[in-house]
């Protein structure tokens, strides 16, 4: 094995522990009035155009005077600071699918710029049961209603919408990558080199022109002073189905568990109930994030349902150029997402 230099142990405000962050709640805001009345002012001109026209919302497009300069200190703490952010109350309830959307897409792209979150091109993604397993290599498990294990989505920042909850479970769940990082590097630092080391990890079917059904990147990324992390344990295990992907070793295989381990330690991680109409910021390099499995209602139309974002900001964090494999580019505010030949970038209204 090549020979790994572990990084420091990190301590700033990405590196909490989850009784902490139950206790401080200075991470849930609210929308005040004067606020939801330009987001809605912003949604009923957007709306009202044509659908190709919420794909590729700017700033000017969807003005929030009033809003987005509270938007650019939440990104800073979102992207510098703990790594995540509740605003709640968005009058959802109120408001047609398209109308949400539309508020959603607005309200991200004075985060940063959406990125396709699939091969079709979908800017938005629609979380909710879609009656599929996790067992189909081709399907991801948000589209189930299984439990999603703590895991990274490939953008900077992750934003979730959420329209209706679940009749039990479903609950978002997050834990500090850096954290998990200290704590493994005082118990056991022999295993942490292991997640220093590159690991193959599957794309699931949605392959870019010219790379291979998996990327190989490291679980932990140290560069320029940043420590990041890409992680998805289930994608990892999927990549040995192929041929050219050597199995995981003993010592990978104790790894990667005790890295679990620690991500579930009610000492490390916290649960927070999404109620409709709350948005959740989630930096992707220094948090996991996972969903519990849940159990939904009878009625389709008051089945689980959020709408989520994958967001880049000009003002992230440099990436390793390894990034690339998976984000296409490393240049901030450029980067992320899913891009096969053809990809024309879209916002489905509907569940699809």
């Amino acid at each position: 094995m090549m020979t790994i230099t572990l990084p420091p142990e990190i301590n700033d405000a990405s590196a909490w522990y989850g009784p902490a962050m139950l206790q401080d709640r200075s991470w849930l805001t609210h929308f005040t009035p004067e606020e939801v009345a330009e987001v809605e002012a912003a949604t009923r001109r957007v709306a009202a155009g044509p659908d190709t026209a919420a794909a590729h919302l700017t700033p000017p497009e969807f003005p929030l005077p009033v809003l987005g300069p509270r938007l650019a200190r939440i990104k800073a703490d979102v992207l510098d600071g703990r790594g995540f952010a509740l605003l709640r109350g968005l009058p959802v309830q109120n408001w047609s699918l398209r109308e949400s959307a539309v508020a959603f897409l607005g309200i991200g792209c004075h985060l940063g710029s959406a990125r396709s979150q699939n091969a079709r091109g979908h800017v938005l993604g629609h979380v909710k049961d879609m009656g599929l397993s996790s067992d189909d290599p081709n399907v991801r498990i948000y589209q189930t209603h299984e439990r999603q294990t703590f895991h990274t989505d490939s953008a900077d920042i992750v934003g979730l919408l959420c329209l209706q909850v679940a009749k039990s479970g479903g609950h978002s769940a997050l834990v500090s990558s850096v954290t998990v990082f200290n704590e493994m590097r005082r118990r056991r630092p022999d295993l942490l080199v292991h997640l220093l080391a590159p690991i193959e990890t599957d794309r699931r079917g949605e392959v870019p022109v010219g790379e291979k059904p998996y990327f190989t990147i490291p679980t932990y990324n140290w560069h320029e002073g940043h420590l990041s992390a890409i992680y998805q344990r289930q994608y990892i295990e999927s990549a040995r189905r192929f041929d050219d992907v050597a199995p995981l070793t003993p010592e990978q295989v104790e790894a990667y568990d005790l890295f679990d381990a620690l991500c579930n330690d009610p000492e490390l991680n916290f649960h927070m109930v999404l109620e409709p109409g709350d948005v959740q910021l989630v930096h992707n390099h220094t948090l996991l994030h996972d969903r519990t499995g849940f159990e939904d209602w009878n009625d389709p139309a008051r089945r689980r349902h959020l709408l989520r974002l994958w967001l880049a900001p000009k003002d992230a964090r440099p990436l390793p150029p390894v990034f690339a494999q998976r984000y296409g580019s490393i240049e901030a505010g450029e980067r992320g997402g899913i891009i096969v030949p053809g990809t024309q970038l879209t916002v489905p209204f509907e569940a699809v």
